[in-house]
């Protein structure tokens, strides 16, 4: 078979970053009126989430930091539903994994799946909260904003979320996921929420935005009677940061990694044009006729959620994946879809291979093809050399090599260039 040529582009994306991440953490507490929030002696949870955030160790550490400052006590709970196969000490690895650890905090990892019932929402959605923060004094949520993977809204990703299906634990996502197949998940995540802030010891959020290169831009503290009204400002801020694909139509899509610190769905589905759920409508942007995923990373341990949203996935993937974690989650998150098998490539060449010969009449000299890390890195990527053309009409976008040869190993690896 013949391949195209490639070259390497970069893309200009939002770089505005918080100069002094401790620092601004505690302006943002103190601003609040933290001494005021919490009493000295209080036992404190500072939640932990599932997800990459890069200066996510430096944020709790701050948090830590502030919590001690007012003469109080802070544990770290891992809020993250069905995750690290819903169970506590895949919890507690998820977040080793991760880099949050008691030396790198300075706070004891407090994990359980464990639940209190809060009682239902208007809607009858049952409001079940971690037993672990319910016992503590008070509950600091931390979490990125950013967009949703799984639907749009004024409320996506962030604070809501981290309380209602983080802090939900297992049981709690389950049941969340569920309603929201009725409900629609904005209205099930805020009432939920809601319910929360006024039963649950909620004393602050702190909220990031990131910048397109998922360094913190942005990190505010929100009272609780302004949680949901504050969330929805950053939400609007992360969509103006965000990164995606500069390319509006792809035949050929390669991703070298899926992951849940990368996106909860594996793969960004807003970035890769495919949302694939029965209560969303499918994405009209960007049009990718043929998807190829390379690997799971290691932090995933194994849970494939988001394969199913690749057309072909090699045999690397497979002998990564564990089913149990990936049903689990799926089926939490009531999209079965985003676990189901893709065809499966023995090699990169030959699940590449599929891709070319189901893509349509494309050639070597015309292929649309993009080349990337994960979803989570928009920074730099490789194209075929179809592509060059609008590369260059492209503000932001610059090509950053001569063209190069597609080109794999004795046993079928794709070949990243040195």
């Amino acid at each position: 078979m013949d391949y195209p040529k490639l070259v390497r582009i970069s893309q200009r994306l939002d770089e505005t970053r918080v100069a002094d991440i401790g620092a601004t953490v505690a302006a943002e507490m103190q601003r609040i009126g933290l001494a005021g929030r919490i009493r000295a002696g209080a036992r404190v949870a500072i939640t932990a989430g599932s997800r990459g955030i890069k200066d996510m160790t430096e944020v709790l550490r701050a948090c830590v930091a502030e919590v001690k400052a007012v003469g109080a006590v802070p544990v770290v709970v891992p809020a993250m539903g069905s995750h690290g196969g819903a169970t506590a000490e895949g919890q507690a690895d998820m977040l080793r994994g991760l880099g949050v650890t008691e030396a790198t905090v300075g706070a004891p990892i407090v994990s359980s799946m464990e639940v209190v019932d809060l009682g239902r929402t208007a809607d009858g959605v049952p409001v079940l909260f971690s037993r672990d923060a319910m016992a503590c004094d008070h509950v600091i949520v931390v979490n990125r904003i950013k967009p949703h993977t799984e639907f749009n809204g004024r409320i996506e990703s962030g604070l809501v979320k981290m309380m209602v299906i983080g802090l939900g634990k297992h049981r709690g996502a389950i049941e969340a996921h569920r309603w929201a197949v009725r409900y629609g998940y904005e209205r099930t995540l805020v009432s939920v929420a809601r319910v929360m802030l006024e039963k649950a010891p909620i004393a602050l959020g702190i909220g990031i935005v990131e910048n397109g290169l998922g360094r913190a831009a942005c990190i505010r503290a929100v009272a609780p009677d302004r949680l949901v009204e504050d969330e929805m400002e950053l939400l609007e801020h992360a969509k103006r940061t965000c990164p995606h694909l500069p390319f509006d139509r792809l035949d050929i899509l390669v991703v070298d990694e899926s992951g849940k610190e990368v996106s909860g769905s594996g793969m960004d589905t807003k970035v890769v044009g495919r949302i694939m759920n029965v209560y969303e409508a499918p994405l009209e942007h960007p049009h990718i006729t043929r998807i190829v995923l390379r690997d799971l990373t290691e932090t995933s341990h194994g849970n494939g959620l988001g394969i199913g949203l690749a057309d072909f996935i090699t045999r690397r993937v497979v002998d990564k994946l564990d089913r149990a974690a990936t049903r689990v989650n799926c089926i939490t998150a009531v999209t079965p879809e985003k676990g189901r098998l893709p065809i499966v490539g023995d090699t990169d060449r030959a699940a590449i291979d599929y891709a070319f010969a189901s893509a349509g009449p494309v050639t070597a000299e015309d292929v649309r093809l993009c080349w990337i890390r994960n979803t989570a890195t928009m920074d730099t990527m490789v194209v075929s050399t179809a592509l060059l053309d609008e590369v260059a009409a492209r503000p932001g976008l610059a090509v950053t090599s001569d063209p190069f040869d597609m080109a794999f190993g004795p046993e079928g690896d794709l070949l990243r260039p040195a």
